[in-house]
């Protein structure tokens, strides 16, 4: 039998596949942090512009003070239309947070805005119809010295926090390293030798930190609460029975002379803010460069990073988590050393009881607003030293607001910023978890 061949028929079309679509959830700890952050921001804006319809005349900000050889020109802006518009984009940027349409790169711009807008809108706001023009070097320069003790203690956590140890006690190195280094360097009269006391006080309490919290698995937190009230119970001990028997002999240590830098000092307006500070803000910004080079770029920073986000990993390919965390620690004692002799041998050359008026918390805080990273917690440290001279530079320029409200504004903005402005942010994974090698 002839088979017959039949013409071959086109195969039938295939339905097209149902397109996926990939979207992102937004998990509800973000959604939270999100809407709190547009709300404080929306509220800032709203408050800035009721604050421009209060804003009478012109603001001046003056670029040269009477002292320099080259006087710039008074900036002079409008009051009640600088405040109307950076009311205005902070109003938006705290829409745009509410709206949730802000991504990639867009929530850190409009932070960016949103926190210049504020500044400079509350400025124009303060400043504005005043006889004195506001001294915008003076507040750049002071905001580069109150910032020098806050990058330092930033750097301390950073070291301590990427290891997996949380540092609570950078106020009680800080209050610890001011009195040593200030009891040193009144007998010494060397400033060199009151820095080094200073940094072997900060290590030595950052070494009582990393003995009860590593070797002995003392809860971290608590630990720091407790390093902070020894400090301030034993240099106030030492002060009352010691040092102020014997001020003449154990409290006039010699104070930091600010260091112009040759050439680079002479320039207008940058030159006396970057290039003409004390040796100690010129260790501030090394120490920047160094503790990112450390923990970036070495291996040693490698495994500091990888103890405080797996240290069971870490230790299963041989890494002592204990000996690393240990040097992490005792590296933060370094810096927060140095921070503590800034107010000694850095400012007014004498130890008062509680001379560092919570400076440490608030290195803490910038620590946090960093996300732990050693660039961006000093940049936060500037923030919070520029908050801190805004304070008394206002009330220098006769700034109708209650002294003590002035006085409460760099806490102000350090409780706003953690609590809503910073956003999310990722600690170490192993951050504050006490690591016990298996079968010990």
């Amino acid at each position: 039998m002839r088979a017959t061949k039949y013409p071959q028929q086109p195969a039938a079309a295939t339905p097209a596949a149902d397109e996926i679509v990939l979207r992102t959830t937004e998990s509800a700890d973000a959604r939270r942090s999100r809407l709190t952050t547009g709300a404080l921001v929306t509220l800032f804006g709203l408050l800035l512009l009721v604050l421009a319809l209060k804003a009478e005349g012109q603001a001046r900000f003056a670029l040269s003070d009477a002292f320099d050889a080259v006087q710039l020109p008074t900036i002079t802006l409008p009051g009640m239309a600088t405040v109307l518009v950076c009311g205005l984009l902070t109003l938006l940027a705290g829409l745009g947070y509410l709206s949730g349409r802000l991504s990639g790169r867009l929530p850190a711009v409009a932070g960016t805005v949103a926190g210049l807008a504020v500044m400079i809108g509350f400025l124009a706001w303060a400043v504005a119809g005043r006889d004195l023009p506001f001294p915008l070097t003076n507040q750049l320069n002071g905001t580069v010295a109150i910032a020098t003790p806050l990058v330092l203690g930033a750097l301390a956590g950073v070291l301590c926090e990427r290891a997996g140890v949380v540092n609570v006690a950078i106020e009680g190195q800080f209050l610890v390293a001011a009195f040593a280094a200030g009891v040193v360097g009144s007998v010494t009269k060397s400033i060199p030798v009151a820095l080094v006391a200073a940094v072997i006080a900060g290590v030595l309490m950052a070494a009582l930190l990393a003995l009860f919290t590593i070797t002995y698995l003392v809860d971290q937190v608590v630990m720091g609460v407790v390093l902070n009230l020894f400090a301030t119970g034993i240099t106030g001990f030492l002060f009352d029975q010691l040092v102020q028997p014997q001020s003449g002999e154990l409290n006039q240590a010699p104070q930091m002379q600010n260091i112009a830098i040759p050439g680079l000092s002479q320039i207008p307006f940058f030159g006396p803010i970057l290039f003409n500070q004390t040796a100690l803000a010129y260790l501030a910004i090394a120490s920047v460069i160094l503790v990112w080079f450390l923990v970036y770029r070495t291996k040693w920073g490698l495994r500091v990073r990888a103890v405080g986000e797996h240290p069971k990993a870490a230790d299963t390919v041989g890494i002592n988590v204990a000996l690393t965390r240990w040097s992490s620690v005792l590296a933060g004692g370094v810096f927060a050393g140095l921070g503590g002799a800034f107010f000694t041998i850095g400012s007014t050359g004498a130890f008062a009881k509680d001379i560092t008026v919570g400076n440490g918390f608030i290195a803490l805080a910038a620590l946090i607003m960093g996300r732990y990273h050693p660039v961006l917690a000093p940049l936060m440290a500037l923030f919070f030293g520029f908050v801190k001279q805004m304070a008394s530079q206002l009330s220098a320029v006769g700034v109708e607001v209650p002294s003590q409200w002035l006085l409460m504004l760099p806490y102000l903005a350090c409780i706003i910023a953690v609590a809503g402005l910073v956003g999310r942010v990722r600690a170490p994974a192993a951050d504050g978890q006490p690591y016990v090698k298996e079968g010990h």
